[in-house]
Formats: C-alpha cells, structure tokens, sequence
C-alpha cells in the first residue's frame, strides 16, 4: 500500500518541493492552498494527487480537508505542516506594528498545533507528523519579531509532542530550513539552497527517524548559540 502524505501550503516553494520529491518516490499524494490558480497548476502538472483548496486557520476547512484525503486514499501516514508567512514587524515605530497579527499567528503556530491534534484524532496511527520551523525559532530576526515568537512557540510543540508520541512509534520531525530559493525570498541576496535539495534532506531525516533536520549553516547554529551567542546575535541583528 502507498504511503499517503499531506502538505500543506504545497504548491509552491519547499511544500512544492516535498510533494514532488514523497511523488517520486511512489507516495500518494495530497496538498492544500488557498490559492485556485496555484492549485490549478499544481493539478495539471501531478494528475494523481490531490490538491484541496483550503484555508488551514479555518476549523471547517481543516475538517474538509482531512476527510477528502479520507474519501481519496481511505488513510494518512504522514501529515508535513508547511504553510506559513514572513511578515516584518517595527515596534520602535510606534504604529502599525501589529496589524493583521492574528493572521499570523493562526497561520504560522495555531492552525498546524490544531491540524496535528485533529489528523491524530483521526489517524492515531500516524507514521510520522512534519513540523516546517526556522533557524529563526532559536534566535528571532530583529526586523519580524513575532515571526521568530511564532516559530520558537511551534519549535517547543514539536519537542514535547516527540517526548508524547515516542511511545506509539510516531516520528515528529522538525525541518530547519536555510535560506531557501523560493518566491518568498525572491528580494533576499546570498547563497540560497535549492527547495529540492531542501526536500531531499526531509525524507533522509524521516528515513534515518531523525528528530530535526537542518541545512547548510543552520547545522551549526545550536552549537554556536552555545559558545558565541553574542556574536550569533549581532549577526542576527543585521537580518
């Protein structure tokens, strides 16, 4: 039987990447956005997956979303919650600084807490569960505070929920992505990694049940943190 996998936020960038890359390898498939045209493109160039438009801060969406990977492919193996956003905060402006931050919250840190409880509702099972953070979750960006807030909070869920599935042989993973080339970082000067290589490195770490994957630079952050944490935070300063 083909292992079933569900990304959200899959049909562009790193999601895009890991749906090609579970495709190849002879997985079903299921991807969800919000954007029609996206999901369009997606669709014709993968014929056998699922695309499922979905809006994944939304509870009734979510609830869809899962049972038409139900009714496709009748289970799920591994769920990957990619879908998220950058947004830029100055709170030494003194407005403005959070507008739309429910938004971004719910997107980057509720919606992927709430989906993982809901998929284990349904599916307890489940081979493995995917979180997509950053190196920006162990030491916020100075220009989008909440961002690093968000995806320190998610980097915490994904740790104690490993500890809470360990005993029914669930593998939590937690993608730590380097600067990647993706639309989203179209404007971001310096060595990008390629999406694809980004997804090859995610399916060797759930192969090899690693619990964190992390690329380029971003394998040495920990110990930097450790022995230079000023220097890492000036760098951090200048992002």
């Amino acid at each position: 039987m083909k292992q079933v996998v569900l990304i959200t936020g899959g049909t562009s960038g790193i999601g895009l990447a890991l749906a090609e890359a579970f495709l190849g390898q002879g997985a079903a498939v299921a991807v969800c956005g919000r954007s029609a045209a996206a999901l369009e493109r997606f669709s014709r160039a993968h014929p056998d997956a699922l695309a499922i438009q979905a809006d994944v801060t939304r509870g009734e969406a979510r609830i869809a979303m899962l049972q038409a990977v139900a009714d496709r492919f009748g289970q799920l193996d591994v769920l990957i919650n990619n879908a998220g956003t950058f947004v830029e905060r100055n709170f030494a402006t003194g407005s403005g600084a959070t507008r739309d931050l429910e938004q971004e919250i719910a997107l980057n840190l509720t919606a992927p807490i709430q989906l993982t409880g809901e998929v284990l509702n349904r599916w307890p099972g489940i081979t493995a569960i995917v979180f997509v953070t950053s190196g920006f979750a162990l030491i916020s960006p100075t220009r989008a505070p909440t961002y690093g807030a968000v995806k320190a909070g998610l980097h915490a869920f994904a740790d104690a929920l490993r500890r809470q599935l360990a005993p029914k042989g669930t593998h939590v993973l937690e993608l730590l992505p380097t600067t990647t080339d993706t639309s989203m970082n179209a404007n971001v000067t310096g060595k990008k990694m390629p999406a694809a290589e980004v997804a090859a490195l995610t399916l060797k770490a759930l192969a090899r049940r690693r619990p964190v994957a992390s690329a380029g630079s971003l394998k040495f952050l920990p110990t930097l943190l450790r022995i230079a944490p000023n220097a890492v935070k000036r760098m951090v300063a200048a992002m």
